[in-house]
């Protein structure tokens, strides 16, 4: 009789220490603010040659723990020669890998070209215009609501959305 008794203290007492090991690790990303977005992106970004402004009501972001945001916001390129190569301004304070593409820090552009069902999206180096790689953005569901720019946090959707498509990615520490 006091053997079960004693396996049983036993798990009791190990259960609280086993818990963590089975819970899942919660992402130290978050959107931030938009004060934060606002304190790091430009109203004018520098791609290549040009400074080209930027539609701050799309500005959207995630932020880790150590203050790092990966955040984005839409260029106004109507007039600049950026000739529909660019389309966003996309800011790495911390590495990021979207779809096969890993960009370390830096500042970076993007565009796209609308395939059948997915959008080809190209990220270049914003100060030489270096392409950089593509990825291939799927479409979301029907009923899915449309942004024209979004990076969701890892804990929601670990996704990067232009319109009704998405990226996948991962964010880096």
């Amino acid at each position: 009789m006091k053997r079960p008794f004693m396996k049983i203290l036993a798990l009791v007492l190990l259960l609280p220490m086993m818990t963590p090991l089975f819970a899942q690790p919660r992402s130290s990303w978050r959107s931030a603010t938009s004060a934060e977005l606002q304190s790091v992106l430009p109203a004018r970004a520098q791609v290549e040659k040009e400074r080209i402004e930027t539609e701050m009501r799309t500005a959207s972001g995630i932020i880790n723990s150590q203050g790092k945001i990966i955040a984005g916001v839409v260029l106004i390129t109507a007039g600049y020669s950026a000739d529909g190569k660019y389309s966003h301004y996309f800011l790495v304070q911390a590495p990021i890998t979207i779809g096969d593409v890993a960009l370390p820090a830096g500042n970076y552009v993007l565009g796209w070209q609308r395939g059948e069902d997915s959008l080809d999206v190209k990220f270049y180096d914003a100060a030489t215009g270096e392409e950089k790689g593509t990825a291939i953005a799927h479409r979301l569901p029907t009923g899915s609501r449309v942004e024209s720019f979004r990076i969701w946090p890892p804990s929601d959707h670990q996704m990067i959305q232009i319109g009704r498509f998405a990226l996948s990615y991962t964010p880096g520490s």
